[in-house]
């Protein structure tokens, strides 16, 4: 392991202080470039003439591309409000993770939307290319954000011989939100002729039945 002299003459490092550094480091060399998270502080016994019995540990992340996602923002007052099923589709098959619509009022009392966009940044200009395409919006805002998300998984139930996918969503391993996906509620409805309410609530709990088995 490199080492070197210090501006003392007695030891700056113990035995054990070296055994702890050569087991758990990984490598050597100048502080690399990082977002530091948290700084810890530790002073010796000893008050050398020298310098400062101080040593400092950083922990951190590696700095590199920004990896956090994008809220794309917008407001538009000027588009027939026929368009935006589909502007909201063509967003989503851009690749944003996804995208909706919030009513305001602008300037001058105008009723608009504001049109919000969730994406990656791999995905990011083709998401803004189809704003620029598909709309009439001349600028937009972004703003990265950080996220947290539930493990997700699948399942799938039986709702009178019609198959139903679960959406399950776990927290430190429990599943804490079940829902149905509504395509194949409504599909299933339709093809019992019964109330899609009633198809729901059976998937639900077909749903808690094997959660429980």
């Amino acid at each position: 392991m490199p080492s070197f002299a210090g501006p003392g003459s007695a030891e700056s490092c113990t035995p054990t202080g070296a055994a702890l550094l050569t087991t758990l480091a990984t490598s050597w060399g100048p502080q690399p470039a990082m977002a530091v998270d948290v700084i810890g502080v530790g002073a010796g016994g000893r008050d050398p003439q020298t310098h400062a019995n101080v040593v400092r540990i950083f922990v951190g992340d590696p700095a590199g591309p920004d990896t956090r996602p994008l809220l794309i923002e917008t407001n538009i007052d000027d588009l027939d409000p026929r368009v935006w099923p589909s502007v909201i589709s063509t967003l989503l098959a851009a690749g944003a993770s996804d995208a909706w619509l919030t009513p305001i009022l602008m300037k001058k009392g105008r009723p608009a939307h504001t049109l919000s966009v969730l994406t990656g940044r791999a995905t990011a200009e083709a998401v803004r290319a189809a704003i620029w395409r598909h709309t009439s919006s001349i600028g937009v805002r972004e703003i990265p954000l950080g996220k947290h998300a539930l493990d997700r998984e699948m399942v799938s139930v039986d709702v009178d011989g019609h198959p139903i996918d679960v959406k399950l969503a776990r927290h430190e391993g429990e599943v804490v939100n079940a829902q149905p996906e509504w395509d194949h509620v409504a599909r299933a409805a339709v093809a019992l002729d019964r109330p899609a309410n009633d198809v729901l609530a059976d998937a639900i709990a077909a749903t808690r039945a094997l959660l429980r088995g």
